[in-house]
């Protein structure tokens, strides 16, 4: 079956006069998209506002929506003719908010496969070839990185995560050992396992990333005895920090946010060998001077500072 969807745009007056007149209907099934409380969520998460997909970033200035859907038949067009004209007269009725309305034709299988055909095998660095799931993994001579991206919290596509695999690339040697702070999808961390490192630890404040960085490294056909996923904050967990810092790693990565970073940085000496590498990313150009900073004030020296689009990476080490 096809589908017609409904899209409502509105103020933020306007959501619940509008939901109520749909409910009066017995339409429960919607979407809300309120612009308000997507600010109000942006301001009570700033630390993690640095890093989002730049489409998520356009809903910043995005009106207020809400989105339903009627099926393509005699039934749901004459249900949507009732809404459009429910609408219309409450619309007229106040001038407190208002609504325009958008519809398009949504076919059965646009909901859960389209999507797929935007993620294709891709190429980053010299060695790194990353592969969705469902795609047939080509003949090369790169290591390959099997992912779902419908599961995942990174799929290597966006450049701070493509700077972090470059510079693994660079620094990794045979049996390193890796900590992989803030790991989302795990991918930094299994690619890494992947390109000869003996063993890796990740770590994210969502157990579902780790969940996420487990499944992963499965699809990747890699043992769990090699890998281990904690799920906290390290800045606030100290239990976590002895843990980490009983076995120092070769190569320390922070693919997250510059305010992260920077809070974190005081810690990374303790996770890391004194002739081991850490690796950060996900830092805005515009605030790169700031990271520099706290790297260097932590007694972190830079060896390498690099920019792609609008991101900045640092490589640095102890000494």
């Amino acid at each position: 079956m096809n589908w017609i969807q409904l899209k409502i745009i509105t103020t933020t007056n306007g959501i619940d006069p509008i939901s109520g007149v749909l409910y009066d209907m017995g339409i429960t099934g919607i979407e809300i998209s309120d612009k308000d409380d997507f600010k109000e969520f942006l301001e009570n998460n700033r630390k993690y506002w640095d890093y989002v997909d730049e489409e998520l970033e356009k809903l910043k200035t995005a009106d207020s929506a809400i989105t339903l859907y009627f099926g393509d038949d005699e039934e749901g067009k004459a249900q949507l003719d009732e809404v459009k004209a429910r609408l219309a007269g409450l619309s007229e009725s106040t001038d407190e908010f208002w609504l325009s309305l958008e519809t398009k034709e949504v076919r059965d299988e646009d909901w859960s496969e389209n999507w797929k055909r935007y993620f294709k095998p891709l190429e980053v660095g010299k060695k790194v070839l990353i592969v969705p799931e469902w795609e047939e993994v080509p003949e090369t001579d790169r290591v390959k990185f099997v992912i779902n991206p419908g599961h995942s919290f990174g799929t290597g596509s966006h450049e701070s995560t493509r700077m972090c695999i470059e510079e693994i690339e660079k620094n990794l040697k045979k049996d390193d050992t890796v900590l992989d702070l803030g790991c989302g999808s795990g991918i930094l961390s299994v690619i890494a396992l992947l390109l000869g490192a003996k063993e890796a630890t990740a770590v994210d404040i969502d157990p579902m990333a780790v969940e996420t960085a487990y499944s992963n490294l499965a699809l990747n056909n890699l043992p769990e005895e090699i890998y281990k996923g904690f799920a906290g904050d390290i800045t606030t967990d100290d239990d976590l920090c002895k843990k980490l810092s009983q076995n120092k790693c070769d190569i320390v990565l922070a693919n997250i946010v510059a305010d992260v970073i920077i809070s974190l940085s005081g810690y990374v000496k303790d996770f890391l060998k004194e002739d081991g590498v850490f690796i950060c990313s996900g830092i805005i150009i515009e605030r790169k001077d700031e990271v520099k900073a706290a790297l260097e004030n932590a007694g972190l020296v830079i060896k390498e500072e690099r920019t792609m689009g609008e991101w900045a990476a640092y490589t640095a080490t102890l000494k």
